[in-house]
């Protein structure tokens, strides 16, 4: 989902970016980041609690934009 001010390519490109950040750092599968008017939106699925919160850091690093949610799923082991 993009908003008036962010296209499908400038949300594709900081999903890039925060999965370029959070390599060889944290494992998160099927990583989706969701530009809305006020801030972001994560989505997918981490083995680790530890990694969604890197995930939720690395996003709001890269792109400087507040956190509205982080719905990243904790699922133990993921393949």
């Amino acid at each position: 989902m993009a908003t008036a001010n962010t296209s499908p390519a400038d949300t594709g490109a900081l999903e890039t970016l925060v999965r370029q950040w959070l390599a060889g750092r944290a494992h998160v599968h099927d990583l989706r980041v969701v530009v809305q008017e006020r801030g972001l939106v994560l989505e997918g699925r981490a083995a680790t609690f530890y990694a969604k919160q890197l995930a939720q850091h690395s996003a709001m690093l890269v792109t400087g934009l507040p956190l509205l949610a982080n719905r990243i799923a904790v699922r133990g082991a993921l393949s």
